[in-house]
């Protein structure tokens, strides 16, 4: 397919489509002449990838670079693959004490590199709440552990068993886009179990 089909086959504008070739997003098609260029259903995947790494997911055009290098040269250890693409998406941080973090990881019982971005994000959280104030129920904390512990468990469960770039797509797009959708599903839980203590309209 030319580059004007394969702007219709993602809803991509053509401009949009040349400046991720321009920017190394996208490989480039199979040149026909001096001016033209031919692409397949790889690029179909890729772009809508890009697309959705930097629109939905909101990630810089760095940290994409981050997720795509990972999907390009995956390391013969899957693990340490799917390590250098969360990396990728982490959002810089505060720095703040990674000691409380590092507790409350510890209290989980979950083996992970204390040094990753993760952690540090952890501690960024755990700070604010600290500065505003806001003490979390041991029991809460105790029910976030674990209903988080079974979410990520049953998401490496069903890894993709394909190539790198299938679990790397899977793990980075089901991570970034998945969060937004599991706050949005506490809020309303938050609701209905508000509903069943203090009483309430019926919807």
């Amino acid at each position: 397919m030319r580059i004007s089909e394969l702007a219709r086959a993602t809803d991509v504008p053509v401009a949009t489509v040349k400046y991720y070739l321009r920017e190394g997003l996208v490989p480039p098609g199979r040149l026909t002449s001096s001016t033209q260029a031919q692409y397949d259903d790889e690029h179909v995947a890729r772009l809508r990838l890009v697309r959705a790494l930097l629109g939905p997911a909101r990630l810089t055009i760095a940290q994409v670079r981050g997720v795509l290098a990972a999907v390009d040269e995956p390391e013969p250890d899957l693990f340490v693959t799917l390590g250098r693409a969360q990396h990728a998406t982490a959002p810089a941080t505060e720095a703040a004490d990674p000691s409380p973090a590092l507790a409350l990881i510890a209290r989980a019982g979950w083996d992970v590199d204390p040094a990753g971005p993760e952690v540090a994000q952890v501690a960024d959280a755990l700070a604010a709440l600290d500065a505003a104030g806001f003490a979390m129920p041991g029991a809460n904390v105790d029910a976030y552990l674990e209903g988080v512990g079974r979410i990520a468990a049953s998401e490496i469960d069903n890894l993709p068993e394909g190539s790198a770039a299938e679990a790397v797509r899977y793990a980075v797009l089901g991570t970034i886009l998945i969060e937004p959708l599991l706050l949005a599903l506490r809020r309303v839980a938050h609701q209905h179990a508000a509903r069943r203590r203090l009483g309430g309209p019926s919807s």
